[in-house]
């Protein structure tokens, strides 16, 4: 088990109470922190002995992080990530582990995220990849009733709540740390399609989600490493065929972005993400032709696993970012 905390504050604490109660709990857990000034981490060894602290003595991002994390994990089987601002109920890793054990073909694994401030209403259910780069959760902010309930196959987890099994982790390798935080689930799940490697949705592992807890909802921050992200991943991973035929969507949704953030006064911002995003292609480019040698899916397993309607141009506003 593996969470990354900076300045969790009162939250991880919940958190870890809500881990102790696991019917199946974990063998170890690993707490990275991210050069916290809050305090968050200063009584992690008195109140949780059974953890194990990471202390970083600078901030290295959620990517980062979590790497860290899974090379001090060694020989695992399985890897389990929560964010600090996710509470999950005493049957969750219990339902992950049962859904692997059942689904050897998939890699990894996510829960329904419920959102903690309204437990009526879903914060997520898997993540969805549109052919053009757009990223999203799935049924957010859309009553329990009327989500998704079945289990079945996703684009990508969204690590806030996620299972990977660690072998296919560290073959697709791991987190990208550029990235540093936002759009690295999605480009490790991305990857791991690439591998060949499936991703299941697993309705009954339940967590309740704050979400943004510490960046904020679409503050500067998510949006321009959302936005640079965004970018990279899409550049990075699509196979050629693919590239070609969405590149125009891709450039679209890029263009419509800087207007939309534009007209709500965020021009700025999104205008340096999209810059730092072209500046950082060249390195981009390298990683993409290791990525596409490795590549063992098919164009069309691909395919079908992205979105491609034009639900796309309304979601300018749900940029990836949680």
């Amino acid at each position: 088990m593996v969470i990354v905390n900076f300045n969790g504050g009162m939250l991880l604490g919940e958190c870890l109470r809500h881990l102790r109660v696991q019917t199946r709990r974990p063998e170890r857990v690993i707490v990275v922190d991210n050069a916290s000034r809050d305090g968050s981490a200063d009584r992690l060894e008195n109140d949780y002995p059974e953890i194990e602290v990471v202390r970083l003595d600078r901030n290295l991002g959620f990517a980062a992080a979590n790497n860290v994390a899974v090379r001090r994990a060694g020989e695992v089987e399985w890897l389990a990530l929560l964010n600090p601002d996710a509470f999950p109920e005493p049957d969750w890793l219990e339902r992950l582990l049962a859904a692997a054990q059942a689904h050897p073909e998939c890699a990894s694994f996510g829960a329904r995220l419920v959102d903690a401030g309204d437990p009526g209403r879903l914060d997520g259910t898997g993540d969805v990849y549109h052919a053009s780069g757009l990223a999203w959760r799935r049924d957010h902010g859309r009553p329990i009733a009327s989500g998704t309930s079945e289990a079945g196959e996703i684009f990508a987890s969204c690590a806030a709540a996620a299972l990977y099994r660690r072998e296919a982790f560290c073959e697709a390798g791991g987190f990208d740390e550029s990235y540093f935080c936002y759009f690295e689930d999605v480009d490790l799940g991305f990857r791991l399609r690439l591998l060949g490697y499936g991703c299941r949705y697993v309705p009954d592992a339940v967590v309740r989600h704050v979400g943004s807890a510490v960046t904020g909802k679409r503050s500067p921050f998510s949006i321009y490493h959302g936005h640079r992200n965004l970018v990279w991943t899409w550049c990075k991973n699509m196979p050629a065929p693919l590239f070609w035929l969405y590149l125009p969507q891709h450039l679209l949704l890029n263009l419509g972005s800087v207007i939309w953030f534009t007209l709500r006064g965020q021009g700025s911002v999104v205008l340096r993400a999209k810059w730092d995003a072209l500046r950082g292609l060249p390195q981009i480019w390298r990683q993409r032709r290791q990525i596409q040698k490795q590549r063992r899916a098919n164009d069309g397993d691909i395919r079908r696993t992205m979105a491609r309607n034009s639900v796309v141009l309304a979601r300018f506003a749900r940029i990836r970012g949680s």
